[in-house]
């Protein structure tokens, strides 16, 4: 038989034995035949953790092949924070600068730099941004 049903009929049965075994034999065997079922209930165990294992190595091998699990950003908060306050400090040199040389054009240009680096980190970590759909799950960061 297979299936859960199967394996524990199957076990109940090898439960009788043994029981019937020892009183056939009597207690004298009693540890040798706790040992030999436990050994085989230990084995069930092992079998079916190695299923459950391998399934699930395959399922996420097929996710990855199939890409449908992205991988985890390594951007954490803290870090979009610290471009952030870069940026802005930044900002300030960057604007004088490109203001004293090159008046409003330079201004301008420092600020759309400044806007666009900001920018591709967003779409980096947000490509629907370009797309304006959200991905599957729903994500919000």
């Amino acid at each position: 038989m297979t299936g859960v049903d199967g394996r524990n009929t199957d076990l109940r049965k090898e439960l009788d034995a043994t029981l019937q075994t020892r009183r056939e034999l009597g207690e004298e065997y009693e540890t040798a035949l706790v040992d030999s079922f436990l050994e085989k209930v230990e084995q069930r165990i092992d079998d079916a953790v190695d299923r459950r294992v391998r399934r699930h190595l395959a399922e996420q091998q097929l996710a990855t092949a199939r890409g449908a699990r992205r991988p985890k950003n390594a951007d954490t908060w803290s870090e979009r924070f610290g471009l952030a306050i870069i940026s802005l400090v930044l900002a300030i040199p960057l604007t004088a600068v490109a203001g004293g040389v090159a008046g409003t054009a330079g201004t301008v240009a420092a600020w759309v730099g400044i806007v666009g680096v900001n920018f591709a980190q967003a779409v980096r970590l947000n490509p629907e941004l370009l797309t304006g759909r959200r991905d599957r799950a729903g994500r919000e960061d």
